[in-house]
């Protein structure tokens, strides 16, 4: 359902639902939320690669698992209530965990699919990769999945692909802020892993308190921001790692971690 396989200190999430083009069923936010409950203790990876194997990143929720929870009792309401609210706490966990979490996208990224992207730190598109939230089409609005695009994206055209159910191309997704970079497709593996391990190659403590720093001080005023964000340059500053990196700055050698 979901693999992973650790090069270095990159570790490398492939959802392996083919045939459902992996799909966020039940199974899958499941193995979702125990691997990255798992990395959030895990000092010895210091960045994530979140791919999807087949022709498809992700193309949503499974729609046959939804349809299958209206015999319920109570019609399913309860149990689709489950369904999101563990999707929204995998979405938050990926922010929370404190290894940069990069998605390697290519084929379709819809819906559920979309909101995974957006969630993530960073991205990388294969070209011809499409991006929507397109649930309605069949008369679903994206709701949940516009919580994380309308965070990385320009409002209106959030609120214009959930209305239309458009899917866009990766060279728009580009522009829009919702990838960071666009490869062609026999070039997307190498990419992403390259941007990885560029990543995994900092000092991790320091990237750990900038990860949680950078979400933080998203939700706060300016003022509060800026002192919060003063508190985190003196814990970073505090660091004796920090300390050898800038002494081997000043030095001009290469810095000795403890990491390393």
């Amino acid at each position: 359902m979901l693999t992973r396989e650790d090069t270095g200190a990159v570790a490398r999430l492939t959802m392996n639902a083919p045939e459902r083009l992996n799909a966020l069923s039940d199974e899958m936010l499941t193995a979702l939320a125990d691997t990255f409950a798992d990395l959030e203790d895990d000092t010895a990876i210091r960045a994530v690669v979140l791919a999807g194997a087949g022709r498809a990143f992700c193309a949503g929720h499974d729609l046959k698992q939804m349809q299958a929870k209206r015999q319920d009792e109570d019609h399913g309401a309860a149990a689709w209530h489950d369904l999101f609210v563990r999707c929204s706490a995998v979405m938050q966990q990926i922010q929370r965990v404190p290894q940069p979490v990069i998605a390697e996208v290519h084929g379709v990224a819809a819906a559920a699919g979309c909101q995974l992207v957006a969630s993530c730190d960073m991205a990388v598109a294969a070209v011809g990769t499409r991006f929507g939230v397109n649930g309605v089409n069949i008369g679903v609005f994206c709701s949940t999945p516009m919580v994380a695009l309308s965070r990385v994206m320009p409002r209106k055209r959030v609120f214009e692909m959930l209305t239309t159910g458009r899917l866009i191309e990766a060279e728009e997704a580009l522009d829009l802020g919702l990838v960071n970079r666009v490869v062609p497709a026999d070039a997307l593996a190498d990419a992403t892993m390259e941007l990885a391990q560029t990543v995994a190659g900092k000092l991790g403590s320091a990237v750990r308190v900038g990860k949680r720093a950078f979400y933080d001080q998203a939700e706060m005023p300016l003022a509060a921001a800026y002192e919060h964000t003063g508190k985190v340059m003196v814990q970073n500053m505090l660091d004796a790692d920090t300390d050898e990196g800038i002494t081997a700055f000043l030095d001009k050698r290469p810095p000795g971690w403890s990491q390393d």
